[in-house]
């Protein structure tokens, strides 16, 4: 069974955010999975199986199953490009978050997020523990931008700062954060801020044993569409997003909205490179 690593949403190797990317020859279980997933230690490992459908993809952090990861699937199907396993066009992918378009133009990769959904601003009485956890107070809050539950496929607490100096201080508390993604049935804290032309972000989802995340294709559709109702994303515009930078692993994610007959739809985009290939024995 082949195993590769693979550096997504950037253009470099050692940029952007590693995924693990196993093309099974046989059906795994679960189980297996998951201790495959624990062994590489990467943040999100995928599992890649050929059905007549298409490709059907499952998602394993080191603690538990996913629905869905955005720099895992970007990385799939980069390296199955870069192995002429497919060619440019609109490719399937099946996942538990549900049946996804994925466009490969060369060394680029877009896929479609889960239909967006706003699953409720965060209770007021919550948002001091929600600051306080990362060593930040209310005064960093901009006005008029509240902490907001969105889903593209995995729910976060999209969590906005005031300015880039503020997200770059920030210090985790990873127990109050584990405790707020549990009460809040979240996958973790989508932190963000906005800079002349793109987007600043960290992430982080403790209760999955990732501490901080350099690159998340699922946050960054979710905040897309929390910005878009808000009047700060156009329709048909290309968004950049960086994150990473607390990692030393910077990351570009692109994003794109549209919004026709009264339906949104959200792309995520972004490269990929290989970094390692080896084999496991199963």
């Amino acid at each position: 069974m082949k195993v590769y690593v693979m550096d997504a949403f950037t253009d470099r190797i050692f940029g952007g955010n590693q995924a693990g990317v196993v093309l099974a020859d046989k059906a795994l279980e679960p189980e297996v999975m998951q201790q495959v997933a624990a062994e590489l230690k990467h943040s999100e490992t995928v599992f890649v199986k050929q059905g007549e459908d298409g490709l059907h993809l499952r998602y394993f952090t080191p603690a538990g199953e996913v629905d869905l990861c955005g720099h895992a699937t970007v990385a799939t199907f980069a390296l199955l490009w870069r192995l002429g396993r497919i060619g440019d066009g609109t490719h399937a992918a099946h996942t538990r978050a549900g049946k996804l378009d994925i466009g490969v133009s060369g060394e680029t990769v877009w896929m479609d997020m889960a239909p967006p959904k706003t699953l409720g601003v965060l209770p007021r009485e919550s948002w001091a523990e929600l600051y306080g956890a990362y060593g930040l107070t209310l005064a960093d809050r901009p006005e008029g931008l509240e902490p907001e539950i969105v889903s593209t496929g995995l729910a976060d607490i999209m969590m906005p700062v005031t300015d880039h100096d503020t997200l770059m201080r920030a210090k985790q508390n990873e127990e109050t954060v584990t405790a707020l993604s549990k009460h809040f049935d979240v996958t973790g804290v989508h932190m963000f801020c906005l800079g002349e032309d793109k987007v600043y972000c960290s992430n982080f989802a403790p209760l999955y044993d990732i501490p901080e995340e350099c690159a998340t294709g699922t946050s960054n559709g979710a905040l897309t569409y929390y910005l878009y109702e808000r009047g700060l994303v156009e329709p048909e515009k290309e968004n950049l997003f960086l994150q990473g930078e607390h990692m030393g692993r910077p990351s570009r994610i692109y994003s794109r909205l549209t919004a026709e007959d009264g339906a949104v739809r959200v792309r995520i985009g972004g490269q990929a490179v290989l970094s390692l290939s080896g084999e496991m024995d199963l």
